[in-house]
């Protein structure tokens, strides 16, 4: 007999529910980040992410990055 591992519905719903409150989290960075707009404001909050690895500051990075463009 061969054993297949299926999602429950349960565990389907709680992946597309944790997926949707981090893309509306990621919105919600992406406003907030907007806000510095100014070339101080810009400076300011990239020396902030500045004392931050990678590890921690890569999501703001990638928004600051975007934003620039």
């Amino acid at each position: 007999m061969m054993n297949h591992k299926f999602a429950t519905p349960a565990a389907i719903k709680d992946a597309l529910a944790a997926r949707h409150a981090d893309r509306v989290h990621h919105r919600e960075l992406e406003r907030e980040l907007a806000a510095f707009s100014s070339p101080a404001d810009r400076l300011e909050i990239e020396t902030i992410v500045g004392r931050y690895s990678d590890d921690e500051a890569h999501e703001i990075r990638e928004i600051l990055v975007r934003q620039a463009a």
